[in-house]
Order: structure tokens, then sequence, then C-alpha cells
């Protein structure tokens, strides 16, 4: 362990001695080369200054023209996501008119899909413009009815052509009857396809797969299409037995499908028959084992231990690493406690050395490496600055599955260090050209905006926030309820509490009826007195949230709400609007706030209605309200009540007094 990264010292080792692994070399300004430029940039140059090519004519691709077009537009911040614009009157307008809108659609391609294939003679045009061939309906089930007579190898390779994973395995049963030799290029086909699915027969496209919700934390566990686990003994092991000369590929195919389906250990055990047998592996069969040793092993020791030793049998067996396999290996040292700290850092340097671009995934693996490190000099976030100064103005392309998890992962540490400056790095670099594609699914790019808005809440001026939030909702995202919630008492902290009538409209809007929600703003317009057109508008809103309310039976009615809207409806002399609220109290089995009482007794008060002040001290002792007595004793004393009310408060007083006295 002394030397834990000289398993690939063949092509780690320059003249004569390793590289060093020093943490503050790889970590420092100029130990990140974070492009494949960069790395061929020596060898361009050569071939360059040798001989110069120039080309007789520019061959432009077919959507040059579009791609000119679009890059003189702006993104137009009022408008939804793109992919929503084919029917303004239908594209979504809330969470959960999103989530239907987009089950929608693919339901409807996957329906689509069905017909196509089902019935490809009767989609033979093919007016397409460009061609795409992947879009256009499958055509090899007429080939398919030519061969269907008569069995054999060709029609077998449509069967795998066709993802026909039972009708495959059958036809090749016959064929093995027949005594027809299956040669080993079809035979790989045919276990790819079995291990690729599970032995069993594909999803239909366009269906919803199974997804992982808890991006950051549960970011080791697969995400696969089924659920399904590895049955022993099933066609792609039969097969794989009955083939009389098995070679690394269809190991390969083998070992991959174990640990897509999270057999780790059956994965293991067969690749030590494959060393038993004198093959080598493949690069494809270590990525494999490197994403499935966190599931062998409980120490990070053991873990490393393995870890260790297949990178040591690549050297051996002359594999070169590529991408994938870094990443996996560095996917699986997240899992490693401690030991994540030492080795990943010698991992990168390693990749450095073979000239192997780091993708995003491979930065997001070094940061989760050093999340849990106690050492400030070396904290994720240090880490990510360094990041964000190297990447400043770089392009991605999607080269790993994990690549779609950097942006918001990022975020989250900008978030968790309040990082703002930080922040607007890590999004201004989601804006250089189309790395906002890799921000992932809907589900991974609304997490990524929220907690970019949630920081902009806490640690940015009231404008910059609201300008923000003008530009990215929604055509970016749809705010949760916990952004609504930070962006009010953004509002709050700003004391801009004259914007809370606008905001109001976007929850409605948003279909936001949560009652934490709707007391919070309730509260807030309710706290403090302000102009009489702030209070206008703000009565408004209550009596808009208070047919809301009326119309959604679903909602839970809390006395707080009852409570802040008859105050607003006081403050603009809305006593008629307040008396029936006061009603719903009683209705609703709820108990109004002392003090909204007392303003409501003010209020009869200043306008001498004696009348409703009775109606009032009736209300309280329905409710059983302990202030009852006193406020009755309180309308007998200051207001001008007909004899008829005053017996009303006297017989309400000694009905109060009776039960007391009985206690005593």
């Amino acid at each position: 362990m002394a030397a834990p990264c000289r398993h690939l010292g063949r092509y780690v080792q320059r003249n004569g001695r390793f590289l060093p692994f020093n943490l503050e070399h790889l970590l420092g300004s100029r130990s990140f080369s974070l492009t494949p430029a960069a790395y061929q940039s020596a060898e361009v140059h050569q071939e360059s200054a040798a001989s110069v090519i120039i080309p007789k004519k520019k061959t432009w691709s077919k959507e040059a023209v579009l791609e000119a077009l679009a890059s003189t537009v702006n993104r137009d911040p009022t408008v939804y996501p793109y992919q929503f614009q084919d029917d303004a009157f239908l594209s979504p307008r809330t969470p959960l008119e999103f989530r239907l809108f987009s089950l929608s659609q693919e339901s409807g391609r996957s329906a689509a899909k069905y017909f196509i294939k089902n019935n490809p003679q009767l989609f033979t045009n093919d007016i397409a413009e460009p061609h795409i061939p992947c879009l256009m309906p499958e055509t090899a089930f007429l080939q398919l009815e030519e061969v269907s007579e008569e069995v054999s190898e060709e029609a077998l390779k449509v069967q795998i052509h066709l993802r026909k994973v039972a009708a495959a395995v059958d036809m090749f049963d016959q064929l093995l009857q027949a005594g027809t030799v299956v040669s080993m290029e079809t035979a790989h086909e045919l276990l790819d396809l079995l291990c690729l699915y599970g032995d069993k027969d594909p999803v239909q496209d366009g269906a919803q797969q199974k997804e992982d919700t808890d991006e950051a934390e549960k970011d080791m566990m697969e995400q696969t299409s089924e659920p399904t686990e590895w049955r022993d003994g099933n066609n792609a092991e039969r097969i794989f037995n009955l083939l009389p000369n098995r070679d690394t590929l269809c190991y390969s195919a083998l070992i991959r499908g174990m640990v897509k389906y999270r057999a780790y250990t059956k994965a293991f055990s067969m690749y030590k028959q494959l060393l038993r047998n004198g093959l080598s592996g493949d690069v494809h069969i270590f990525n494999a084992l490197f994403s499935a040793i966190p599931y062998v092993e409980d120490t990070s020791a053991k873990k490393w231990g393995i870890m260790n030793d297949l990178l040591n049998q690549m050297s051996q067996m002359s594999v070169r690493p590529n991408l994938l396999t870094f990443n996996s290996v560095l996917k699986a040292l997240r899992r490693c406690g401690h030991l994540a700290k030492t080795f990943a850092p010698q991992i990168l340097n390693e990749m450095k050395a073979l000239g192997i671009a780091p993708s995003l995934a491979t930065y997001d693996h070094i940061l989760a490496c050093f999340s849990k490190t106690g050492f400030s000099k070396f904290s994720n976030m240090n880490i990510l600055q360094r990041l964000m100064s190297e990447l400043e103005g770089c392009s991605f392309t999607c080269q790993d599955p994990d690549d779609v998890n950097f942006f918001a992962n990022s975020m989250k540490i900008c978030l968790v260090s309040k990082e703002l400056d930080l922040a607007y790095k890590v999004h201004s670099l989601v804006e250089v050209g189309e790395n906002w594609r890799l921000l992932g699914n809907p589900s991974k790019q609304n997490l990524y905006y929220c907690r970019f808005f949630t920081l902009l809440c806490l640690m940015e001026h009231i404008d910059v926030v609201l300008k923000w939030y003008q530009e990215m909702v929604p055509s970016m995202f749809y705010p949760s309820v916990q952004c609504q919630l930070d962006l009010l008492h953004a509002l709050d902290t700003d004391n801009r509490l004259d914007l809370l009538p606008m905001i109001w409209k976007d929850i409605k809007t948003l279909g936001y009826s949560q009652v934490e929600l709707v007391e919070e703003l309730l509260s807030l317009m309710a706290r403090d007195q302000h102009s009489p057109e702030v209070q206008e508008a703000f009565a408004a809103c209550a009596l808009d949230i208070l047919r809301m309310l009326e119309l959604k039976p679903d909602v839970v009615w809390t006395s707080f709400c009852l409570s802040h809207i008859t105050s607003l409806l006081l403050r603009v002399n809305l006593c008629d609007r307040a008396w029936e609220v006061m009603q719903l109290f009683r209705t609703r089995s709820l108990i109004p706030s002392e003090a909204m009482v007392n303003n409501f007794l003010s209020m009869c008060q200043s306008s001498g209605n004696s009348q409703r002040a009775v109606e009032l001290v009736q209300l309280s002792a329905a409710l059983c309200l302990s202030s009852a007595p006193r406020l009755a004793a309180q309308v007998l004393d200051e207001f001008e009540l007909s004899e008829e009310q005053r017996s009303i408060l006297s017989d309400l007083d000694a009905a109060e007094k009776l039960p007391q006295q009985e206690d005593v």
C-alpha cells in the first residue's frame, strides 16, 4: 500500500520514476488539465507545423442554418419551457400539470411506437428532413416474414436486431437441435441482448423509468429500467454454458449483466472463472466490477484492497483504462470513507498522465470524496472554487451517465456553504453553450434551480432576487413551496411586503394551497399596518384566498388563516365581509384569537354598531371563549344598548357565572 497506484505504472512512469501524487500539486491552479484540447495541444501543434491542409470547400451540416438562426434569438423568460410550446393551451402551469403533461407525452410516444412497430407497412413514406434513422419505423418485420419459414442464423440475427428476447432464445435452441453451428459473432450479440434486458422482452419504448428521488444522498444506487433480479440458471447462463468456445466477450456480456441486475457476488465469481480459463479481461469487465465493489464488501479497507488488486490485474493484462474506468473507481471510492481523500487525488493524477480528460462526473465524484473531510484547506468548497476557475467558459458533452449530477450537487455545496459568488460561477458555466443539457431530467433541473433560488433569497438583495425570479419562472423551473416561503422571507427581510399581492398571484397560478404557505402569506400581510393603498391590495388578496379555500374542500381550514383574513378586512372597513368570516369560526368549529376579537370589538365601537357588538359576544359565548364575560361587561359599559340587548348580555353573563359557582 506504499505506492497504491503503481498498478498502472507502465502508463504513469516517466523518465524512470513515478509521478508525484501530491494533493497540493493536484489541486493547484496548474494541476488540472480540464479539456481534451489541453492534452492534445502539443501534438496538434507539431502536426500543424508539419503540414497544413486547406480544404477545397466547406461542407455545412443540414442544421447549420437553423443553428445560426437560433444563435440570434435569446430566451424569452415569460414563456414556458420549449418542449411545451406546441400547444399553448395545454402548456403546464403548475407542477402537477407538468407531471401530467410529461406522463401524457410519454404515453403518446409509447402508443405511437407500438403502432409503428406492429404495422410498419403502413409507414413507408420517408419525407423527414433531415433523415434520422433511429426515429424512422422499423422495416425489419417484412424481412422477418420472408425468413420465418426457415430457421437460420440470418433469421436469428433479425430477431436480435428487433430485440425479441424470447423469440431469439427459441430460435437459437432450434438451431442447436438441428445441429447448426452458430457463429461467435451472433452468440455475442445474443448474450448482449439477454444480459441487457435481464432475460426478458424489453419494456415498451417511452415507458417511464424508475428514478432515484434523492440524487445527492443516494447517488450510488443504480437506476435500472426494470426492478428484476438476476435469476440463477437463466437463459443467459444456459446459453453461455452451451457455447463450446467461450471467449472474453462472452464473459464480458455475462459479468456486465450480473452487475446490472445486482448479482455482484456472481459477477466476481464469473471473473475468477475467466482467470482460471487463462483469459484476459477487457475494459468493460473491469468497469462493471469497479461499480460492484461497494456492494460486496463492508469495510473501506477491503473495498480499496479489491480495487487495488483489479487495477494491478489491468496493468498485468495490458488493459488500458478509459474515462468510465476512472469514474467507476472514483464512484466506488465515495463509499470508502477517509480513504477516499487519500486515493482520489492519485486516481485523478493518473488520468492526467494517461491523457484522459475528466468529465463532469469525475469532478462530481472528487467533490463527494471530500464532502466529509475535516480539513478546510481541502474541503469540497475549496476544490469547487478551483474547479470553477479552471472550467470557466468550457463547453461539455455528456460522456458518463453521472455527468448530470455535477451541477445540482455543486449548487448544493454553494447553498450549504452560503457562497453566493461561487454559485454565480456555477450558473455561468451552465449557461455556456449547451451545458444546460447536462442539468439532467426535469426533476434534476428543477432541483438545481430551487437550490440556486434559495441561495439568492438568503444572500442577495430583494431587487436582484425578483429579477432572477422573473427570468427563471416559469421558463426554467416551477418553484416549490419551500422556494415560495424563502421568497416571502426575503421580502420580509428587505421590508418589501407591498409586493406580496404580486407573489400571491404567482402562488395561485402555480396551484399551491398548502396551509403553511397561505398562513405565512396572511401572517406577513396582517402583522403591520401599511398605507391605505397597500391595505386595499392586502384585503383583495385575503378575499381571494378565502374564495380559494371555499372552492377546495380538501384544504384544512385553520383559525390563524381566518383570524388574519378578518383583521385584513377590518383594516379597510369591510365589516360585513369580516363578520361573514367570523361566522366560519362557528361552522368550522375553530377558535378565533383574542387579539382579533378585540380588534373586531374596537371596530364596532368606532362605527357605533352596538348590534354587531352584541352578536360578537354571543359568538364568543357559543365558542366557549374565556374572554366572553369580559367582552359582555365591556359592551355593557361602553356601548349604548337597548333594553333587549342588555337583557341578552345579562343572560349571557349569568349563564357564564353559574358554572363558575357550581365549580366552587
